[in-house]
């Protein structure tokens, strides 16, 4: 609960910005991020800038909530989890409670070119080789096995499409379309 010259707020943090809080009554500075729903107005706060922004990239993937992001930021620190997510490491992700092995994949998938370019905790960690990240082709094909096909099929379904000069995303967006038409 922050009080602000007599407003009360609600904040919820993980627990590295927990574990840095001062004092009770000592004047604190949070890096805050809104969320309006129909039913609550909820308030997220990071004693980073870069763990805010790992957490609204976070929210944006599919299947992870608010909740969950916190957790998952929470397990470890903005700065393992966009090394785990660079690096691919869906092994130390799956560590993460609630977080099951298609869920650290899809993480990993969609958050990988995101926090390359645009996640100042990326740009932070110049011991990570990005040579050693792999091709729109083999991210679409993973994508394609977390979203529930075979790896066979996956593969298919990647080699059934043009995907020179093509993204990870409209890859996967190439070969779902082309799964529907043939169904």
């Amino acid at each position: 609960m922050l009080d602000v010259q007599g407003v009360g707020y609600e904040v919820d943090a993980t627990m590295s910005t927990f574990y840095q809080l001062p004092e009770v009554g000592q004047e604190v500075v949070l890096h805050t991020h809104l969320i309006v729903r129909e039913d609550a107005h909820l308030l997220f706060g990071f004693v980073s800038e870069a763990e805010r922004s790992l957490f609204r990239n976070l929210i944006k993937v599919s299947g992870i909530g608010a909740r969950t992001a916190l957790v998952i930021l929470s397990g470890m620190s903005a700065d393992q989890f966009a090394r785990c997510v660079i690096e691919g490491d869906v092994t130390s992700l799956v560590k993460l409670p609630g977080v099951g092995k298609k869920t650290a994949e899809r993480l990993v998938i969609e958050l990988r070119d995101r926090l390359d370019v645009h996640d100042s905790v990326a740009h932070d960690m110049p011991a990570i080789k990005r040579t050693t990240v792999a091709s729109p082709v083999d991210d679409a094909q993973s994508a394609l096995i977390a979203l529930g096909y075979k790896p066979a099929e996956a593969t298919r379904m990647v080699q059934g499409i043009d995907s020179k000069g093509l993204d990870t995303e409209n890859i996967i967006r190439l070969c779902l379309q082309n799964a529907v038409k043939q169904k």
